[in-house]
């Protein structure tokens, strides 16, 4: 039950115990047996971060094949907000595969790709006409973004800003940051993409507010690509990957006026934002920004693979009959759990669910802060936090001392991922419905991990 609301009755597998348990050592025996026959299988260029295979998971809680209950803080990255197996989703989806399982919305379509277009409609920011297309990720997302905006605006630059992620495709790639992993020796990349500095609070040489950030990111798009030449400035309202870096307040709004005044269109890249996880249904709608298209992914729907593109009707429409589509986007099992997603975050005020766990989580790490000399800084909103750490009394990224954490923290049964433009990043993303006992026992973890001493901290 998550606290401050209704009792939650639907939200994880009744026959899950939502405990940590360690049975074995981390990885256990049958992870490793299966790691090495990975490596005759599998190529070398996907990794994980850590060699547990995973039997079931739902609630807080994934379990190994060797019987470890680990807690939960990763969500397989944003994505099983509402739980894996969630039993909610499960049912749409088990009701679909007995209906149909694929079609093609572009042979002939289905009832239910319209049905997450309408609520797409109705959840993200604005009251305006809009228009949908789905898709099965978010990097493809992004691309069908940055098509329509060029188609629009008949203008061919994309503007993104320093620190950023959106995605590992051929156009993405340039969109995204962070040379290594993502980039490096995959080049070369799509042109007329075009890198701006952003807000970074803690890495400001002066300290800025959202309005001076946002002026000198629109003088540089002036000065070195030109206002009348940009067709979308794309935007991650919490920067993911490159940190989870929460810009300067103002600095969001900021933008948006300049996009209006320069006919612009504002993309904002909800991939790893949107659908509840930072206590509102999407980061934008913390300081009122309402954007020109919204990218989505990740949490949409429960673990399964769909991704969205919504946007003002105008805009979306100025593309062609058949210059959309993709032969999966919208698969109608993935369409079945995002409207059984929508419903559980509507029936179980999965927003407030984000609020209360930052209502726990962050006195901890903010008193976490103050005896670990290693954390510059605990940063986030909602279930989507962070802490930077760095070599005591500077502000030099520690990405080693990051990657010990969530190395120490998995062998003590609780999964949190790493992030960053310099790996030096600590990520919290728990399941919106995780249990707040659950979410102490893993705070716990995590302050021993960092401070070295057992934590004294009461129940909060």
């Amino acid at each position: 039950m998550t606290e401050g609301s209704a009792p939650l009755t639907d939200l994880h597998p009744r026959d899950l115990p939502q405990r940590r348990l360690l049975r074995t050592a981390v990885p256990g025996p049958r992870s490793t047996a299966l790691h090495d026959r990975r490596r005759t299988a599998v190529a070398a260029g996907v990794s994980s971060t850590l060699p547990v295979y995973v039997e079931r998971a739902g609630g807080g809680v994934v379990v190994d094949v060797d019987g470890n209950s680990f807690i939960d803080l990763g969500s397989g990255i944003a994505v099983t907000s509402v739980g894996s197996a969630a039993p909610a989703v499960v049912r749409a989806v088990s009701a679909q595969v007995e209906d149909f399982t694929h079609t093609c919305f572009m042979i002939t379509p289905y009832e239910e790709y319209v049905q997450v277009c309408e609520a797409l409609a109705r959840l993200t920011p604005g009251d305006h006409e809009k228009r949908s297309i789905l898709v099965n990720s978010g990097a493809e997302a992004v691309e069908n973004a940055v098509k329509i905006a060029r188609r629009a605006t008949g203008r061919p630059a994309v503007v993104v800003l320093d620190h950023a992620y959106h995605g590992r495709t051929n156009l993405t790639m340039a969109m995204t940051a962070k040379a290594m992993p993502y980039k490096t020796g995959f080049g070369p990349f799509a042109g007329e993409v075009y890198r701006v500095p952003g807000s970074y609070p803690l890495r400001e040489p002066v300290p800025l507010s959202g309005a001076e950030a946002a002026a000198r990111t629109t003088a540089t798009i002036e000065k070195q690509v030109g206002a009348d030449q940009v067709a979308a400035l794309v935007v991650e309202p919490i920067q993911g990957e490159g940190g989870f870096v929460v810009p300067a307040p103002g600095f969001l709004p900021a933008l948006a006026d300049w996009c209006t005044r320069q006919g612009v269109l504002l993309v904002a890249d909800e991939v790893q934002t949107g659908f509840a996880r930072t206590g509102a249904m999407f980061a934008c709608d913390h300081e009122g920004v309402v954007p020109d298209l919204v990218t989505l992914a990740k949490g949409i729907a429960g673990g399964l693979p769909l991704a969205a593109v919504t946007g003002r009707a105008a805009i979306m429409d100025a593309v062609h009959p058949g210059g959309l589509g993709g032969t999966f986007g919208g698969n109608p099992l993935a369409c079945a759990a995002a409207l059984a997603t929508f419903a559980m975050i509507a029936e179980h005020d999965l927003t407030g669910a984000a609020r209360r766990i930052e209502a726990v989580a962050m006195p901890r790490l903010r008193d976490l802060a103050r005896r670990a000399p290693q954390v510059a800084e605990v940063r986030g909103r909602g279930a989507m936090l962070a802490l930077e750490l760095v070599r005591p009394g500077t502000l030099e990224p520690d990405a080693a001392e990051t990657a010990r954490v969530a190395r120490e923290c998995a062998q003590q049964g609780v999964l949190v991922l790493t992030c960053g433009t310099y790996g030096n990043v600590v990520r919290l993303l728990p399941p919106l419905v995780i249990e707040h006992d659950l979410l102490r026992e893993a705070l716990d973890v995590l302050d021993t991990v960092l401070t070295g001493v057992a934590s004294t901290s009461s129940p909060t």
